[in-house]
């Protein structure tokens, strides 16, 4: 292994807060979370600490003992960081840096980390360097302390005040960069609305996977390109928390022109940091503006059901609480108390509607099948028939109702052909008038 190989060494450490509300099997369950963030990072953790407090102490975080058990742990493993299990205030940031003698991260700055290193397109980018920037600035001081103590000039130009330190031309720097990386998203989102404008023109439903990271999302898209489309149009998928950042968008093809579209988004997990949750707003768009959701859970995950809470906790932030869901209990094979693949019973979401539910594996050919099948249900179950004539001067109106609907039957008369076209209900008003 070359030295750029080589894995970080970092020493992990988090409090409970007894007085916080939160049960300690929750809190030991973020302890190894944090542990999979950290080598998702590249990092190799070397050992972990945890302490419990009524309160995490304000200065330091960690009581003072726990810290210097760290410091020494770090200086025998040779660790270059110390991760910690929450966001630190500046404060607590720049005491531990200086008590510990050696970088110091929170669960934060690692998640960032993580996105800035999987983000693929321009827009993951910028959003992601928005967010980073954000939490960066109010912890700029104490990184130039050196070059803050900047004296004025000696003599007749004492009067004049100190020089401007490093820390306001830093800050400076970080306001002009995000005010200009914020211009270049909103271009990025204007045309982002354009292109999903043209999808809801075009009356193909729009199916969108929401989960926790690495529940599965991207092997269930794949699973659907490849039954359809091959493997050239395949998302990256691999084990490993937030292996995929960008948005991406494939139409899955059925019979009868039962069509959908399929998006993947950004995984959740718990403490998300506000600061990506606004960055990529516009890019989780997607999930608001779906016909349908599909909540992917890790059936396996002793922990699944935090996770659904989680992330129903942030559709509801993002406004797509009422957009109707099904609820994908994926990796069923990992569990022997389940039959898979089959349907499962419905579920009342916190917004009081039932949504229904599928137990499936999705590497299996059966599971995919099934789970088409249920989202074809909710999708066009709710197709009307509507009987159009339209003339043969309009040739394009006739391919798109063909496009948007199954026809039926359809006569050669006179003055045009008459349809009998069954169409989704937000599509048959279109239709009836003919307003292709």
């Amino acid at each position: 292994m070359t030295y750029s190989e080589e894995k970080e060494t970092v020493i992990l450490a988090g409090v409970w807060e007894s007085a916080g509300g939160g049960s300690y099997d929750d809190f030991l369950h973020s302890m190894d979370e944090l542990a999979e963030l950290a080598a998702a990072c590249g990092k190799e953790c070397a050992e972990s600490f945890t302490q419990i407090l009524d309160r995490c102490t304000t200065a330091l975080y960690l009581g003072s003992g726990k810290v210097e058990e760290i410091k020494e742990a770090a200086a025998e493993h040779g660790a270059q960081r110390v991760i910690l299990n929450d966001t630190l205030t500046p404060v607590q940031l720049r005491n531990l840096q200086k008590e510990l003698e050696i970088e110091v991260m929170d669960r934060t700055a690692l998640i960032l980390e993580i996105f800035r290193s999987r983000a693929r397109t321009r827009e993951a980018k910028l959003q992601v360097e928005v967010a980073r920037l954000s939490y960066l600035k109010p912890r700029l001081i104490g990184m130039w302390e050196k070059q803050n103590r900047q004296g004025g000039a000696s003599g007749s130009m004492s009067s004049k005040g100190e020089g401007e330190t490093q820390l306001e031309i830093d800050r400076r720097t970080i306001d002009h960069r995000l005010a200009d990386m914020r211009r270049e998203l909103k271009v990025v989102e204007r045309e982002r609305r354009t292109q999903r404008k043209k999808r809801q023109a075009s009356g193909i439903p729009l199916v969108a996977l929401v989960g926790y990271t690495n529940a599965g999302k991207s092997t269930i898209m794949n699973s659907f390109v490849k039954s359809c489309s091959g493997e050239e149009k395949q998302v990256f998928e691999a084990d490993m928390l937030f292996a995929t950042l960008d948005t991406s968008v494939r139409r899955i093809t059925g019979e009868k022109n039962h069509d959908f579209l399929l998006s993947d988004t950004v995984g959740f997990i718990q403490k998300l940091p506000t600061g990506l949750v606004e960055a990529f707003r516009s890019t989780l768009e997607e999930v608001k503006e779906a016909d349908l959701i599909l909540q992917v859970v890790d059936y396996s995950d002793p922990h699944y059901k935090d996770h659904m809470d989680t992330t129903l906790s942030t559709i509801a932030e993002l406004g797509a609480g009422d957009v109707p869901m099904i609820i994908v209990y994926n990796k069923s094979d990992q569990r022997d108390d389940t039959a898979f693949p089959r349907r499962g019973p419905q579920v009342r979401g916190e917004n009081g509607r039932l949504c229904g539910s599928v137990f499936i594996s999705a590497r299996q050919e059966e599971s995919i099948d099934l789970l088409r099948e249920v989202i074809l249900e909710e999708l066009y179950g709710s197709f009307t028939e509507e009987t159009v004539t339209v003339p043969y001067s309009r040739g394009g109106e006739l391919a798109a109702i063909m496009a948007h609907g199954e026809v039926l039957s359809q006569e050669y008369l006179e003055d045009g052909i008459r349809l009998l076209v069954r169409s989704r209900s937000k599509a048959a008003d279109d239709v009836k008038r003919g307003g292709f």
